[in-house]
């Protein structure tokens, strides 16, 4: 004869139950964070990243991210879960190797301050400056650190991408936010650059500098055939500077040659992110 199954254990009821139950839960989240912390100080003494700058891992940050809006469901905003993701993670990514975040507040700093706490926190420093530009001399003349500025930089703000053109330039490492909905806390599109990250970038998206002579409807439509379209453009002297935006799925060279009829004279890689990820909130 089997044994009988032991009893349920009756759910609390109470309030006071209620309340233990949710100190109960605060613990294992506090003492689950410090694990994480002497998972970090483990990861540091094996790869050296305290003083290099070398923490930063958009692309496995933008997985995160993913990964966290496809799982969310119940009664707390995803604003809140995301945000909270987000300061572990940026500060986890301090702690292993100090940075400060740069940012171009001449669209105004609220908007520009509020993107830079809600996906860096507080511990982060947070530096401003009066253009896109500064924030990318900036960035190149640190350890480390990061920078944002406006997509939308408007022709006011010039030629800022060609300032990240070469092997040791600052690169465009990241498109925040990473998750995308309406009335999002910090939903103001920005890039995200920091120095070359050779092994962690992610390419879903890869941007190019190109200067050419000419523009037209034809060079659009070439660019759209192969995945790519132009984010800005500006005079250049005598020739028209674009930043062009492109699927990672095709290569550079079909990139290159579908802007050679439009008399390409200069053409490199500045960056890559990952591609925008919709949520749209499902209600119950």
């Amino acid at each position: 004869m089997s044994e009988a199954a032991p009893p349920a254990l009756a759910a609390p009821t109470t309030l006071a139950d209620l309340r233990a139950e949710i100190d109960r839960i605060d613990a294992q989240m506090h003492a689950l964070l410090m694990e994480r912390s002497s998972i970090i100080e483990t990861l540091i003494s094996v790869k050296k990243t305290q003083a290099s700058g070398s923490a930063f891992r958009p692309g496995r940050e933008a997985d995160m991210m993913k990964r966290l809006a496809l799982r969310h469901q119940g009664l707390l905003p995803l604003d809140t879960i995301e945000g909270i993701w987000r300061i572990i993670i940026a500060t986890f990514t301090y702690v292993q190797a100090n940075y400060a975040v740069h940012a171009d507040v001449s669209g105004g700093d609220p908007a520009m301050r509020d993107s830079a706490r809600f996906h860096f926190g507080f511990t982060v420093p947070f530096v401003t400056h009066e253009d896109a530009r500064a924030v990318i001399r900036a960035v190149a003349g640190s350890a480390g650190d990061l920078g944002i500025f406006r997509m939308d930089q408007g022709a006011s703000a010039g030629i800022w991408w060609r300032d990240l053109v070469g092997a040791d330039a600052p690169k465009i490492i990241a498109r925040l936010p990473f998750i995308e909905r309406p009335n999002h806390p910090a939903g103001t599109p920005v890039y995200c650059i920091a120095k070359p990250l050779a092994d962690a970038a992610v390419r879903e998206i890869v941007l190019y500098a190109a200067r050419v002579e000419r523009w037209s409807e034809t060079l659009r439509a070439g660019l759209a055939q192969h995945l790519a379209e132009v984010s800005a453009s500006a005079a250049d002297g005598s020739h028209l500077s674009l930043l062009v935006a492109a699927s990672g799925e095709v290569d550079q060279a079909t990139i290159r040659a579908s802007l050679e009829p439009a008399g390409l004279s200069d053409f490199a890689e500045i960056g890559s992110h990952a591609a925008r990820f919709a949520f749209k909130p499902v209600r119950s």
